[in-house]
Order: structure tokens, then C-alpha cells, then sequence
């Protein structure tokens, strides 16, 4: 079904696609664009069969707003070329590599190292699970740029894709300038009046920012973005972490690692299955990612826009090559396990766990960051508020 012209823009008014691209890769006349979407058996891309399925928002998303909207206009108003949508199977996990078999809407098999990757200048993957690592790996070797847009839903729409990523660049740069370079970073965390805190040694690196502008050479946009975020140098001590199930565990780190968790809360199967889990692939624990959100947005539900939010921090577990980190799948005893997990702390999505202060080691100054979801007094001062 051919959507009018408009759809977009009546359905999502402060969306616009050609912004967005605009914005973000400030895109060169005649470059080749595509979209890829996963799907459990993504044959069903033939005729755009998937579409029967109600359920399937995200990749209806990626065909009614970014396909749609390409094949309508966009694509001449920008001077690119292609538009074409592809589905690959779906991974099942947060940064799995893709299987290489994609197919598209004609009914072909394609492979992505023989017919997308050499053949497309941008990618944009609206997905289930986060394909950045995978496709970061990839833009390296055959010199594309993308985007990575997972989880995608009506308010990421209508607002963290939305936004000004030459403003959300510029905001995020404050901030970055003011925490590069820190010797370590505290995190005290409080759950039913248990008290522990996480001790983030950060070798005085280049803090990074993930600020959605993708216009020089190889690099994947990890949209909707608003990011600070370093990769540990060395992690000790312990915080609690909410499990999809709403267990809570808290999770004993030292030497950068997770080794054991502990049941504060919830189901014991499922801490039992993480110990498992940490006892035969020990790199699954390992802390890659130290993140805090720079844009003031609304929460979505979903995690890719709600870290982002000013005032949450977040650590990840696994996979970390695609942020400068040395994690790569072949290290894990299974490579089913070589996930990038993101533990977000917001007063949304872990309302049960209290975030009293983040305090960082900067210059031989220890100034406080966060205090209770909120930025302190120095992350304000560095955005130029009161």
C-alpha cells in the first residue's frame, strides 16, 4: 500500500525524515541509501508480508515512516538513490553479529558483505535488538555510514528523532569538555536502605560523545543519541541491577568484572542463571561502558531514548570494540553470549534504586555530578544554567 505524501508529517508533525538525514549525515548528491529491519523469519520481507503482523511495530515503523517516506519524496528532495528495504533474521540478543543471508522484498537472498555493505553509502537499520557493534565493524571495512535506530516507537518519533542534532552535538560537547580526562568516577547507590557503591577508574581518557552527526568517514549513528560515555579502565565494588523479570541483584565487580550476583529481590532462578552464566563465559560481566545522558527528552519506555535523558547514567556489560574497548565476540566461549547489555539507572526504569550521588576525580578535584536523578550544580554550570 502506497501511503499519501504526508503521512509522516500528519501522523509525527515534528518529524521530518529529510531533516533527520540532512542533519545527521549531511549527505552528498547521488549517494546510495538503504534500510534493514529483522524479522524472525525474514523471508516474510517478501511483498512486504511482514506487514499482515500487527505486532511487528518497529519494522512497520521502518516501512510506513522511513521507506515510505524515501520512495515519497525524500529521496529526490536529498538526491539520493536506492531506498531499498531489506530483513535479515533477528539476532535475539543487543549487538549480536547479523547472520550474512538478507532478503529482500522480491523474494532474493542476498549476502551483506557481497551485495549491501560494498554497495550502500548509508545504512539505516530500525531494529529489535541493536545492531551498532555489528555494523560499526563493518562500516570500518567497506567505508559506509549509518544509522542505528532500535526499539523505535511513537514517542522516539515524535521526539528523539525530532530534535536538532546540531544542537543535541553542541550541549553534549559542554559536557564532554567538562569530564574528559577524569581520573575515576563514584557511583553510590541505595536499595531498601542497603548502600553500595561503584568505583570506575577511567585512566584520565578522552571522555567520548555520542551526539547523532555521522558526516565523515566510516561511523554508525546510535539513534536517538545524547551520550557521554567512557570505557572503564578498571571497575571494583558492587550496585544492584533490575533483571527483565523485575528481579533485583546486586552485582559484586572487581577487576573491571562481575563475578558473582546476589538475590535482593525476586525470582533466585534467575540469579541463578546469571551466576551460571559469569562461571562459564567470565567476559559476559566484563564493564565496557560508562554512559550519562546529555538531552532533556520525554521517557519512551525504551531504554535507546531514556539513557539518554539528563540525569541517568548507565554501565554495560560485554561487548565493548565498537566504543574503543578491547571486548570483541572471539573472546567469548560462546558467541552467542557476545552481547553489549546496557543497565540503565533513571527514576523511571528503576524507581526502586536510589541514585544519592555520582561524584567524579577530575584535576585532583572531586566534584559531584548527580545527585538523586538530577544534575548537581557542576553538570549545570557546564550547560550554562543556574
Amino acid at each position: 500500500m502506497k501511503l499519501p505524501a504526508n503521512f509522516t508529517e500528519r501522523v509525527f508533525p515534528a518529524f521530518s525524515l529529510s531533516r533527520l538525514l540532512r542533519t545527521v549525515f549531511a549527505p552528498k548528491g547521488g549517494e546510495r541509501v538503504c534500510i534493514l529491519i529483522d524479522l524472525k523469519n525474514p523471508r516474510e520481507v517478501e511483498g512486504m508480508g511482514f506487514l499482515k503482523d500487527l505486532t511487528l511495530t518497529i519494522q512497520r515503523h521502518a516501512h510506513d515512516v522511513f521507506y515510505q517516506g524515501l520512495k515519497n519524496g525524500v529521496l529526490s528532495e536529498l538526491n539520493l538513490r536506492g531506498g531499498e528495504l531489506y530483513a535479515y533474521e533477528i539476532t535475539g540478543g543487543s549487538n549480536l553479529d547479523m547472520a550474512d543471508e538478507v532478503f529482500a522484498p522480491d523474494g532474493r537472498q542476498l549476502s551483506f558483505e557481497k551485495d549491501i555493505y560494498p554497495n550502500y553509502d548509508i545504512i539505516l537499520c530500525i531494529s529489535t535488538y541493536s545492531a551498532t557493534a555489528p555494523l560499526t565493524a563493518f562500516a570500518k571495512k567497506y567505508g559506509f555510514r549509518g544509522a542505528t535506530m532500535h526499539g523505535m516507537n511513537p514517542i522516539i518519533l515524535a521526539t528523539g528523532l525530532a530534535v536538532n542534532y546540531d544542537d543535541v552535538s553542541a550541549e553534549a560537547e559542554k559536557l564532554r569538555l567538562g569530564m574528559t580526562n577524569a581520573d575515576w568516577i563514584e557511583i553510590d547507590h541505595e536499595f531498601e536502605g542497603q548502600r553500595s557503591t561503584l568505583h570506575i577508574d577511567l585512566g584520565r581518557q578522552d571522555a567520548q560523545k555520542s551526539h547523532g552527526l555521522c558526516r565523515g568517514g566510516p561511523d554508525i549513528a546510535n539513534l536517538p543519541a545524547g551520550e557521554i560515555y567512557y570505557v572503564p579502565t578498571g571497575v571494583e565494588g558492587s550496585f544492584p541491577m533490575k533483571y527483565e523479570d523485575g528481579t533485583i541483584g546486586r552485582q559484586h565487580v572487581t577487576k573491571g568484572r562481575v563475578f558473582r550476583a546476589e538475590l535482593l529481590r525476586g525470582n533466585p532462578a534467575t540469579i541463578e542463571e546469571h551466576n551460571a552464566r559469569l562461571q562459564s563465559d567470565p567476559v559476559t560481566g566484563e564493564l565496557g561502558e560508562l554512559g550519562f545522558g546529555t538531552q532533556r527528552l520525554p521517557v519512551s519506555g525504551k531504554d535507546i531514548q531514556d539513557e539518554k535523558i539528563l540525569g541517568t547514567m548507565h554501565v554495560a556489560t560485554g561487548r565493548s570494540d565498537h566504543l574503543g574497548g578491547k571486548l570483541t565476540p572471539d573472546r567469548f566461549a560462546n558467541r552467542k553470549n557476545a552481547t553489549h547489555d546496557d543497565i540503565l539507572f533513571s527514576p523511571t526504569k528503576t524507581p526502586d534504586i536510589r541514585v544519592p550521588q555520582v561524584r567524579m576525580n577530575r584535576n585532583g578535584e572531586i566534584v559531584v555530578l548527580i545527585e538523586n536523578y538530577a544534575p548537581a550544580a557542576y553538570m549545570r554550570g557546564l550547560l550554562g544554567e543556574a
